[in-house]
């Protein structure tokens, strides 16, 4: 069960390099429904269409906030920015020993399918990259953000 939850938060993570502006008014009423509820009165909602997933981008109590949604309404991810002082020690540690010549520039938590991970955007020089921990600070994907993620290339280390 966990190992197909990480595929699907690998499928759901790689089909962000594909996401199109959407008016909310193609915006399948069962997702728009079920956003209303989950967040009443959030204003200034951006929608993408992720392949067959809808995205809802928005500020909920002055936090960058994305839920993806299958048409159903039926929600996928819930994807939340924090601080990067609020990653968890393991995160922490293993960026300060594995990864110190990169620098983090945001931070966010990831649940999806009971499973929750966390997301470092970082960059090293010119490069910057998406990492992906689980919560004892393994590292399950690293993506570069750059020119190569616009390609849908993965970086290889």
């Amino acid at each position: 069960m966990k190992t197909r939850s990480m595929i699907f938060i690998f499928c759901l993570i790689a089909s962000l390099g594909v996401a199109q502006k959407i008016d909310a008014n193609k915006v399948p009423k069962a997702v728009t429904d079920t956003f209303a509820k989950a967040y009443p009165g959030v204003k200034g909602v951006k929608w993408d269409k992720e392949k067959e997933l809808f995205e809802a981008s928005f500020d909920n109590n002055k936090q960058d906030m994305s839920v993806l949604f299958d048409a159903n309404g039926t929600v996928k991810e819930v994807e939340t920015e924090i601080e990067q002082k609020d990653l968890p020690a393991s995160v922490k540690n293993s960026l300060a020993k594995e990864y110190a010549d990169y620098k983090v520039k945001e931070a966010a938590k990831i649940s999806a399918d009971g499973v929750t991970t966390y997301e470092a955007e970082v960059t090293q020089g010119k490069k910057s990259f998406d990492f992906i921990f689980d919560a004892n600070g393994k590292l399950l994907k690293k993506v570069e953000t750059t020119k190569e993620k616009k390609e849908g290339k993965e970086a290889n280390d």
